[in-house]
């Protein structure tokens, strides 16, 4: 527990650009996290698998907060969220369970080439232009599946992947926003559960405090933070000039990608 100070500031940071920009904070949580259980020894074959699992724990929060401001605003689109959660939940669950078979080193591949993705796709501030209608219940279900799947694997909310395709699919930029919230519950539910369920095999090579994948003190402390400045960064969105933050943000995915991939190439 000597951790929880870094913990706290983790989730502090993270809360507030989380509130400020309308965004998920696992792309900065798991690569912290990563260096933060290097640190204190725990097993290096399941670092990744247990920041991965503890980062999508926290998102079930912010995500539960977020959907709430979402609604009360009239801007999600429920017949969607109903329609796509059966697939969020098969391709999540599944894709937690396929993490549990790949290397820590296949796994911060994907999470590098990732984060490279959402900087440069917020750097650009990429929408695609409505070019289908929204499919049908089967059309929604395989996609749900492959956000699902693609969500768990990098541990984010899914909204880096389902706000340009429901743009894509002709849904109005602000109902798009406020349904992939909504959609960020099921995605991050079913994505805890896959690694608390695969991780249980492990238990016995896992560091104390663990549920499966799932590194507890470190949960409590970046949710406990992470709500708080939340609502602050919120509040400073309208008053403040969220360019120069923006890219603030921007150039820290960039960094922690980098450095990422740096480690990866002295293996």
């Amino acid at each position: 527990m000597e951790w929880w100070l870094i913990y706290l500031l983790t989730g502090a940071i993270v809360g507030f650009f989380a509130g400020l920009l309308g965004i998920g904070g696992g792309l900065i949580i798991v690569p912290v996290l990563i260096n933060l259980f290097s640190a204190q020894d725990f097993p290096a074959d399941r670092i990744v698998h247990l920041a991965l699992g503890t980062t999508m724990a926290t998102i079930i929060f912010t995500s539960a907060a977020s959907l709430r401001t979402h609604h009360l605003h009239g801007a999600v689109n429920w017949p969607i969220v109903r329609h796509i959660t059966p697939g969020i939940f098969l391709g999540t669950f599944g894709g937690a369970a396929l993490v549990s078979s790949m290397t820590g080193q296949l796994l911060s591949i994907i999470f590098v080439v990732f984060i490279f993705y959402a900087a440069t796709q917020m750097l650009l501030q990429f929408r695609p232009n409505p070019l289908f209608q929204l499919p049908g219940k089967i059309g929604l279900l395989l996609a749900g599946s492959v956000i699902g799947a693609l969500s768990s694997l990098v541990a984010i909310g899914g909204g880096l992947l389902s706000v340009p395709f429901l743009t894509l699919c002709n849904v109005k930029l602000q109902h798009a926003i406020g349904t992939a919230a909504a959609i960020g519950f099921p995605i991050a539910l079913a994505g805890t559960m896959g690694y608390i369920a695969t991780g249980w095999a492990q238990k016995e090579m896992l560091p104390e405090h663990s549920l499966g994948y799932v590194y507890l003190p470190a949960l409590v402390w970046l949710v406990s933070a992470s709500m708080l400045t939340a609502a602050l960064g919120a509040k400073l969105t309208h008053s403040t000039k969220t360019i120069i933050l923006r890219t603030i943000f921007v150039v820290l995915l960039y960094g922690l990608a980098i450095r990422m991939l740096f480690s990866l190439l002295q293996q």
